[in-house]
């Protein structure tokens, strides 16, 4: 993108300044040399004749311009890179102070800085800047200063580099996951990886028994071979995943430097990925007391991305999610058996009894499992070390914060409705081993 100039300024330098003081000493001269005195007035005149012609001279030379790149989509919460181009075209040699103007909600690392450029001459800059939220926003230009013929003034521009920036959920895991993965290193981030090929219905080969399902066991083939044969049968493809997202006000809570729908989008994130990796359909389902986005399930990186581009603007509100009317609209908009990973918060029994009644009537067509994110002070809270009547109290609640978590998950078992919770760090990982733990139960 080229940058061309908006606003332009003069700024008088130290020099200038130092050279007006020196008219005090003509003037004081005159009090010995009668007359004398009259010389400040054209020095005066002379010197601020020079700054301006100068200092518009160089502002004509449309002396810098400015190309900014970065990713179309950017990560919330992670350093995303910035390059900065920086072009002189004046016909001498400049110093350019930079400040490249980054959006408000953004915490930026090297963005102001300063290049020595010929005439002509092209020179690379990269900073890092970190989306503290979602949404859209945009960089707010770029400040450049140098300074005109003879040193007497700055010339400072503000250059039309605005451009506008969408921050996603953490994309930059999905390009982690996919090198760890090629690596082998899986284990690293707590996912297992799968043995079995796959437990669908259709027959793919044979390989020999390496500790397997003995129900797997080709008997005929073991016989001929004379030895253990096992038959490998193919994941079902083409089945569908619907991402549910509770935006009303548990979703609110904030764990670490984020809410509890911010780490649930980036687990989900994770969980597109490794499904269309399969081969499978993706969709996602928004609501807090109405219905706010849905897509219906489709296969492909293109349905990903259109997935990603309906939520990354997603908020939570301080509302009462109305379960039951979601779960109704849910069930007469997909009807096809799928995987239905619901993100929600229940933190006591009277929600986890709504929540679990308003998922049994699609617990008959569809696969449910209930997502949680776990406060990561909550483990310190109840180890913490009773000083004072303060201490005890937290800890106090602590305990009973947790044993009403433990109830709602034993009711949504009761129901038979599974549930997975872990903390901000963990649940990338543990979802999408629940995922292909799923796939190789063959339980869609």
């Amino acid at each position: 993108m080229y940058a061309t100039s908006r606003v332009t300024s003069l700024v008088p330098t130290t020099r200038f300044w130092i050279l007006v003081a020196l008219g005090l000493p003509l003037a004081l001269t005159g009090a010995w040399i009668p007359g004398f005195e009259r010389l400040v007035v054209p020095y005066d005149l002379a010197l601020v004749a020079i700054y301006f012609i100068t200092g518009k001279t160089a502002a004509k030379w449309n002396a810098i311009r400015v190309t900014r790149r970065f990713d179309s989509v950017l990560s919330v919460r992670q350093p995303n890179k910035v390059h900065i181009s920086v072009e002189s075209m004046a016909p001498v040699a400049v110093t350019v102070r930079v400040l490249d103007e980054v959006p408000e909600n953004c915490r930026s690392e090297d963005n102001e800085f300063t290049v020595v450029l010929q005439p002509g001459q092209i020179k690379d800059h990269e900073y890092s800047i970190t989306p503290f939220e979602r949404g859209e926003d945009s960089f707010r230009g770029t400040f450049v200063r140098f300074a005109a013929p003879l040193g007497l003034a700055i010339v400072q521009t503000k250059l039309d580099t605005e451009s506008e920036i969408k921050v996603y959920p953490n994309v930059r895991a999905v390009r982690d996951f996919e090198l760890l993965k090629q690596r082998g290193r899986l284990k690293e981030v707590g996912m297992r990886r799968s043995r079995a090929r796959g437990l669908g219905t259709e027959f793919e080969s044979l390989r020999e028994y390496n500790d397997d399902d003995f129900r797997f066991i080709d008997w005929k083939s073991t016989a001929r071979r004379g030895r253990l044969v096992v038959r490998n049968y193919e994941q079902e493809r083409n089945q569908a995943v619907i991402v549910v997202l509770d935006l009303g006000r548990h979703m609110l809570s904030q764990v670490g430097e984020a809410t509890k729908l911010d780490h649930s989008l980036d687990a989900a994130l994770l969980l597109f990925h490794a499904a269309e990796r399969a081969g499978d359909m993706v969709g996602l389902y928004a609501f807090d007391d109405a219905v706010r986005a849905y897509v219906a399930p489709k296969r492909g990186r293109s349905q990903v991305a259109a997935v990603l581009s309906a939520a990354h603007n997603l908020h939570a509100e301080a509302v009462q999610p109305n379960y039951a009317k979601a779960f109704t609209y849910l069930s007469t908009k997909w009807k096809r058996r799928s995987l239905v990973v619901v993100f929600t918060d229940a933190e006591n029994e009277d929600q986890a009894e709504e929540l679990a009644a308003a998922l049994g009537p699609i617990r008959r067509h569809h696969l449910l499992l209930v997502v949680r994110v776990k406060d990561t002070r909550l483990k310190e809270l109840l180890e913490l070390e009773i000083k004072d009547t303060r201490s005890l109290h937290r800890r106090a609640a602590a305990t009973i914060y947790q044993s009403d978590r433990t109830k709602a998950a034993k009711i949504l078992a009761a129901a038979g409705i599974s549930s997975l919770e872990a903390e901000p760090q963990d649940l990338p990982a543990a979802l999408v081993s629940a995922f292909i733990r799923i796939k190789e139960r063959a339980l869609l």
